[in-house]
């Protein structure tokens, strides 16, 4: 079992930036894969990117590539997702979410993770 526990969202101005958090705690997490994704209302949720914890190899969606950052903090047992040049269109509930390094299916899909935190939410006001 992994517990995920997200924070650092808020309201911020077009072209400002946000650091969300994501703290975990349960299993061994060297064999996971992190990821962050949001959901806008009436939408599906999104991939955002991802993070391995053993490497701290990371992958983006195009939409948030060059603006966004993923990160972790191996003795923390934290994940990061740094938002710069943020967009109206980024605003959204933000979630973090663990799955298998090694697991089947595409990073960017939601089913490809068995844990999700609570979510958080980030406004950016045009």
């Amino acid at each position: 079992q992994v517990q995920l526990v997200e924070s650092g969202g808020g309201l911020v101005q077009a072209g400002g930036s946000l650091r969300l958090s994501c703290a975990a705690s349960g299993r061994t997490l060297s064999s996971y894969l992190m990821g962050w994704f949001r959901q806008a209302p009436r939408k599906e949720r999104e991939f955002v990117g991802t993070i391995t914890w053993s490497a701290g190899t990371t992958f983006y969606a195009d939409s948030v590539k060059g603006r966004f950052t993923i990160s972790r903090d191996n003795a923390k047992t934290t994940v990061y997702l740094q938002m710069n040049s943020l967009k109206p269109e980024d605003t959204a509930v933000y979630y973090c979410a663990a799955g298998p390094t090694y697991g089947l299916g595409p990073v960017s899909r939601p089913a490809r993770y068995d844990y999700w935190g609570q979510g958080t939410q980030v406004t950016v006001s045009s």
